[in-house]
């Protein structure tokens, strides 16, 4: 994809984000009584910034360059630390699972800012262009005052709201990140493969996970932080709701093209979780953020919760407003928006919300395009905002932006990290992830529309 779109927009997505856990007066929730048939919405997909959005199916399966990387370390259970490809490791550890090394190269920003032209508003879809090896904007990135070779964190950076976790099985979310995206643990002999990128801000290098894995299966053991933070993601442990701990995600469950390039997303069925409970720099008590994923509107259910986002640091719910993530599905025990979902939502502990209350909110139509951008946007003082959009084309529709429910404000944040979970560990929900983060800082509409074309240039399902 070699075009950057950038989208003026009028929105501002404040999230505050829910852990699905719990009724609004506090009481705890009953993972059991949810609805866990899965969905297929059917609704029409949300009018976008920039023009209507559509869904398109992904690609068929094309070959993977490059050959493979990164080290392989033997391990009887959670594994030690290993090499990460493209760059020097840092030693991490995360809750409940195994821990591992992460490359902390092309952390920061980039430098000098190249402007241009930005499209105008009304365009109907994105043009995809060619493939390209970058996993970040196309080649004629600079468009707007953004990074030339940007990649979303290096936008956020840019608007002064860095990221302090970023995670991806797909591609580098920063420029120049020359490190491991995720490791995998084979089956047949408890051995672990850093998965890294073909090139600096590129995309995954699938062919070390093809190869390593050939004959026998293999697990999704750690999700690295490519921030340099070492937020890094493993196994979630047990928790309040669910007493043991969550599954791994197969690793090729979810094998789909970007840009030409085969690679494989996080396939989070019923039970499947992952967290860290120890993390550097995520945002506690009232201190702004932001988060989003990329997720599919094509594989959720109506059950709690879907999450990626801030969480308790002790797998229990601690009460309205200790936790703020990003919720996808269709649950309705809570909030809800129109027709019959899927919906972006905030989780944020005893509540997920699609605006100040449990009311229907019908500007939060369903997201049913087979990648969707899910993002929320948690400020200090007492607002939040969400917003969502279609990863392959278009702009962010706002959903809500305004205050927060009764009694979340300020907000408790506690700063761990969770996938596919609760923040009490309720793991009823299922989805699908490709990318997320979460930044120091309510970003700009300005910058929230940038990140949305990066993800569009991307070319996912291409």
């Amino acid at each position: 994809m070699n075009t950057l779109l950038l989208w003026s927009s009028s929105f501002s997505i404040a999230a505050g984000l829910v852990a699905c856990g719990s009724s609004s007066t506090g009481a705890g929730f009953d993972e059991n009584a949810a609805d866990g048939g899965t969905a297929k919405a059917d609704a029409p997909s949300p009018t976008t910034e920039g023009g209507t959005s559509s869904s398109t199916s992904s690609g068929g399966a094309a070959s993977s360059s490059g050959g493979s990387s990164g080290s392989t370390s033997s391990s009887g259970g959670s594994s030690g630390s290993t090499s990460s490809s493209g760059g020097s490791s840092g030693s991490t550890s995360s809750s409940g699972g195994s821990s591992g090394s992460t490359s902390s190269s092309g952390g920061g920003p980039l430098g000098g800012m190249d402007s241009g032209p930005a499209e105008s508003e009304g365009g109907d879809s994105h043009d995809s262009g060619s493939a390209m090896d970058s996993g970040g904007v196309g080649h004629d990135a600079g468009t707007g005052g953004t990074p030339t070779g940007a990649g979303v964190c290096d936008i956020f950076a840019s608007g002064t709201t860095p990221c302090v976790a970023a995670h991806s099985t797909v591609r580098a979310l920063f420029g120049a990140y020359d490190g491991s995206l995720y490791q995998v643990t084979r089956a047949s002999d408890q051995t672990t493969k850093d998965v890294g990128v073909l090139s600096a801000g590129g995309f995954a290098d699938s062919a070390t996970q093809d190869t390593f894995c050939a004959g026998t299966t293999c697990l999704i053991s750690l999700i690295y932080d490519q921030s340099g933070k070492n937020n890094n993601l493993a196994r979630a442990p047990a928790g309040q709701r669910k007493e043991t701990p969550d599954n791994e995600a197969d690793a090729t469950a979810l094998k789909f093209t970007i840009s030409g390039h085969t690679v494989y997303g996080v396939h989070l069925p019923v039970g499947t979780g992952y967290r860290i409970d120890k993390t550097t720099g995520v945002a506690t008590a009232d201190q702004p953020e932001t988060e989003y994923m990329v997720t599919s509107g094509t594989f959720f259910n109506g059950s709690c919760c879907f999450d990626y986002g801030n969480a308790e640091t002790n797998n229990t719910d601690d009460g309205a407003g200790t936790m703020e993530a990003v919720y996808f599905g269709n649950w309705t025990g809570q909030g809800k928006g129109a027709g019959d979902g899927p919906w972006v939502m905030a989780d944020m502990e005893n509540g997920v919300y699609a605006q100040a209350s449990f009311a229907a909110n019908p500007l939060d139509t369903p997201f049913t395009s087979t990648y969707v951008t899910a993002m929320v946007i948690g400020r200090s003082g007492g607002t939040f905002a969400l917003k969502g959009g279609n990863a392959q084309m278009g702009g962010l529709t706002a959903i809500y932006d305004g205050a927060r429910p009764n009694g979340y404000s300020p907000m408790k944040k506690q700063g761990a990290i969770i996938l596919g979970i609760g923040g009490d560990n309720t793991s009823t929900a299922q989805g699908d992830f490709y990318e997320g983060v979460l930044t120091s800082g309510a970003a700009s509409d300005a910058t929230t529309s940038a990140v949305q074309a990066n993800i569009v240039a991307a070319g996912y399902g291409m």
